[in-house]
């Protein structure tokens, strides 16, 4: 499983790259990265046919922590995913905005 840094992961969003929540329902609703995906830990081992394969999926959580199990669950699946060291904290560190409310 490979970590990136907040840095990486705003590149790759800028560029279009998807990224995968997996911090629980009211967490995501209080606020996330704009266009992320809502799957919670431990759904992502069921719910991996959502995941297209192909590009590298960012999943991001609160601090890093439970995104890097969610990589570890996609990589597992053969996906090719990475985890946010730091997470939504370190976005909006970094002075980006998050997207509250549920995905349209």
């Amino acid at each position: 499983m490979h970590e990136v840094d907040i840095a990486a992961l705003i590149r790759a969003w800028e560029s279009g790259a998807p990224v995968l929540d997996v911090r629980e329902d009211y967490e995501y609703i209080e606020g996330h990265v704009s266009g992320a995906r809502s799957i919670p830990l431990p759904e992502p081992s069921a719910r991996v046919g959502e995941v297209q394969p192909g590009d590298t999926v960012y999943v991001i959580c609160a601090s890093g922590n439970r995104s890097k199990r969610g990589a570890e669950i996609l990589e597992a699946a053969g996906r090719s995913a990475v985890s946010v060291a730091g997470g939504t904290r370190a976005w909006i560190s970094a002075g980006r905005e998050v997207r509250r409310g549920p995905t349209p």
